[in-house]
């Protein structure tokens, strides 16, 4: 029986990486990406031809509500249902707390929070009992954020949604967990200037960054074990023991 999943923010950094994992794991990919088109569609072929797997694109802004509606939609003009849905995409501003505005403010937590919560309440009813929403949370939502109060206090609400959401999914047959990654070796962090680098991994047990496919893995584990449900899994080398 065929599988499929919708990924968003699926064509670059963590999301590909679940992408490829999922896609090796034998799901048909269904990828949203906001703006670079070049590069989605590089990444949809690069996945097609390396798995076998059919890779369908949606460009879809999780700061516009209109992007609710292109996705389901889709979703409907296409007749498919989903095993797995994984809300990967998100938004961050780093404007200092002094000079934040309550637009940005807004902005970051109608793509964090509100963005997917109204996505899954109207795409729901296209999942197949048995299936698996996975939320990418952060270790920003568990620790201090010094960097963005607004992206620290967003994703700290999505570790809260998938403790709250369990009971609300339970009619569906739909479990509901989050990954909350730590630093991962993604393209954004591999620019990031060697002395800064060296910071963070200073902080970290394990001494250095998470590969993308090793944080996959466990996007992968949380789809297809069944017993997971309401659980938050941090993946952050140890960076809470250092």
């Amino acid at each position: 029986m065929e599988k499929y999943v919708l990924i968003t923010g699926g064509t670059k950094g963590i999301g590909k990486a679940v992408a490829a994992c999922l896609g090796k794991a034998g799901f048909h990919l269904i990828l949203t990406y906001s703006s670079d088109e070049n590069t989605a569609r590089e990444t949809a072929e690069e996945l097609s031809l390396t798995y076998g797997v059919s890779v369908k694109l949606i460009q879809a802004d999780i700061s516009q509500k209109d992007s609710i509606d292109l996705i389901d939609h889709f979703l409907e003009d296409s007749r498919i249902g989903l095993d797995a849905l994984v809300l990967n995409a998100g938004l961050t501003c780093r404007d200092p707390f002094e000079t934040i505005s309550p637009e940005e403010w807004e902005k970051v937590f109608f793509a964090n929070v509100h963005f997917p919560v109204f996505l899954l309440q109207r795409i729901v009813k296209r999942m197949h009992a048995g299936a698996s929403v996975v939320f990418t949370g952060s270790s920003m939502g568990i620790y201090p954020h010094s960097v963005s109060l607004a992206y620290g206090v967003t994703k700290s609400a999505v570790h809260a949604l998938v403790k709250n959401l369990v009971k609300f999914l339970v009619p569906y047959q739909i479990r509901v967990n989050a990954v909350a990654p730590g630093f991962v070796d993604t393209e954004w962090q591999k620019n990031k200037p060697v002395e800064i680098r060296q910071s963070i991994e200073s902080k970290i047990a394990l001494g250095r960054f998470c590969d993308p496919a090793e944080l996959a893995e466990v996007y992968r584990m949380l789809i297809e074990n069944s017993y997971f449900n309401g659980e938050v899994i941090a993946v952050d080398g140890g960076y809470s023991y250092k």
